[in-house]
């Protein structure tokens, strides 16, 4: 009889549920787009809408599931979107939620710093975390804006660890994910209570903490037609399990995961952030390591809107030709040289995690001859850019971390372009390797299901087992010089942008809350 392992991805832009055999080959999948709540009066907010989201979550667990028994699902495991909150009331109900990037906290992230002078620099020393994307400034906007639901608080979470609480009937959370919050140790992997009584939280809301791939509980809620029967797994973080399932689990191995946002990631030993607050640490999914990361903003949505705004002829002929529209986009953007004849995209800055923002989204370096300055090329300078700005952020990885790899792994949905691979390649100068299974994420998830269910031994062997590749690439030489100045001429670009956002003329595309 053949067995199964679930995994569940709660995402930034949607629902997954993708099913697994025990060898790691993806077997079907469910997946249903959703769209977080904008609150009438509360700029920058982002909720999360659990009830809504549950049921469509179930959806995919049963479109998923719909060809198998049941009862040969071994466990199921959840992974989500970081930094996104649930809050609970004593009964485990849900009584508030925010998506990852929520940002109505801007004043308590200004009071905060304010107020406690030294605070966030003492809190990330420990947490590996600034207050921007944190659960703190949330918490105290809620305490503020809401103290009828602020005080109904019993316990919080992460999204990943709602879906398992939702399935098992338990509330707990896992270091990768939890550590995002920035209440977190990364030297205990454990909550840090002591973050919230400093500035007048609840310090008595934090749940237990199980590793990834230990057994939480069995399934206890019908919604979804799993057996009762099903052990429900810890999981994680989506970048964290996302690396699990690109084999990305020894000291100084390096990964790109190339979806709505990009994150470059590498793993490291020691745990202690760097003194300038310039990159995030995170806790890895794998016990003893972290993860030192860096992010690029709206990489994946900046093409989507590119191909929405701009591309309606080419949907079209996509469609008539049977072909994916972003494999039709690459064949044109081939035939343009590298660096697009000078063309800048201006959309996300590197990190810089202590005070982050962005430019006003636009294209610099367009001329008026048609046959350089059209959609092909621009479409190609998008695709470099997103390396581009990668290739600064692991960089500064690698000064912190004094350690360098000779090769990048490659994965999400941006990694199914091969132009885009091969420009990763070339801008990088380092050989990538893009896996056979696109749905990494989710393999991760199913990897901790399946250490729960006894069905592998450790995260690190399954996913050395499990991880086969599909492409590699090498760099382009030439290209890679001409890369170097595109860098160049970009870095200098953007600090010229940013001093019209810092002079009003321009609206920053993003900036983190308190600035």
């Amino acid at each position: 009889m053949k067995k199964y392992l679930l995994a569940i991805d709660a995402g930034t832009g949607s629902g997954r549920a993708v099913l697994f055999d025990l060898k790691g080959n993806q077997i079907s999948l469910g997946q249903k787009e959703w769209t977080h709540i904008k609150e009438e009066g509360v700029k920058g907010s982002m909720g999360f809408d659990c009830q809504k989201n549950w049921k469509l979550l179930c959806e995919c667990i049963k479109e998923a599931t719909k060809k198998i028994d049941k009862k040969d699902i071994l466990a199921v495991s959840a992974t989500s979107m970081r930094e996104g909150v649930v809050a609970y009331d004593k009964n485990g109900h849900e009584i508030w939620a925010v998506a990852n990037v929520d940002a109505r906290a801007s004043q308590e992230v200004r009071k905060l710093k304010e107020s406690f002078l030294g605070v966030e620099e003492e809190f990330y020393a420990k947490s590996g975390q600034t207050f921007a994307l944190g659960a703190l400034p949330r918490l105290l906007w809620l305490k503020k804006n809401r103290p009828q639901i602020y005080e109904k608080i019993d316990k919080i979470s992460m999204i990943s660890d709602w879906v398992l609480a939702k399935l098992g009937g338990v509330i707990a959370s896992d270091p990768s994910n939890a550590g995002t919050s920035g209440i977190f140790s990364l030297e205990k992997r454990e909550w840090e209570s002591s973050f919230a009584k400093k500035i007048g939280i609840k310090d008595d809301i934090f749940p237990p903490v199980f590793e990834c791939g230990e057994v939480i509980s069995k399934v206890t809620n019908n919604d979804c037609g799993l057996d009762k029967n099903t052990k429900v797994v810890m999981g994680g973080g989506d970048v964290q399990l996302g690396c699990a399932g690109l084999g990305v689990v020894e000291e100084g191995e390096t990964a790109i995961l190339g979806g709505t946002f990009w994150q470059q990631v590498v793993n490291v030993k020691d745990p202690k952030p760097p003194k300038d607050m310039s990159i995030r640490i995170n806790p890895h999914v794998i016990k003893n390591l972290s993860q030192a990361e860096g992010i690029t903003f709206f990489s994946g949505m900046v093409v989507r809107w590119f191909r929405d705004a701009f591309c309606q002829d080419e949907i079209k002929q996509a469609q008539a030709l049977k072909i994916d529209i972003y494999d039709l986009l690459e064949k044109k953007a081939s035939k343009v040289p590298a660096g697009s004849y000078g063309i800048l995209p201006i959309f996300s800055d590197v990190m810089r995690y202590g005070k982050w923002y962005h430019a006003s989204p636009s294209f610099l370096g367009l001329g008026l001859d048609p046959n350089r300055y059209n959609l092909a090329s621009m479409f190609r300078a998008l695709e470099e850019n997103a390396a581009v700005v990668s290739m600064e952020n692991l960089e500064n990885i690698s000064r912190f971390s004094k350690l360098q790899s000779d090769e990048i792994v490659f994965a999400g949905g941006a990694s199914k372009g091969a132009l885009w691979s091969q420009i990763l390649s070339s801008v990088t100068g380092k050989r990538v390797k893009v896996p056979k299974v696109k749905e990494a994420t989710a393999l991760g998830c199913a990897i901790s299901a399946g250490v729960g269910a006894g069905v592998y031994e450790s995260i690190q062997k399954a996913a050395k087992e499990l991880v086969k590749w599909e492409r590699e690439y090498e760099p382009d030489l030439k290209d890679h010089q001409i890369y170097k100045t595109v860098r160049d001429k970009w870095k200098r670009a953007y600090e010229s942008q940013l001093k019209l956002v810092d002079e009003n003329i321009l609206q920053s595309m993003w900036k983190a809350p308190g600035l």
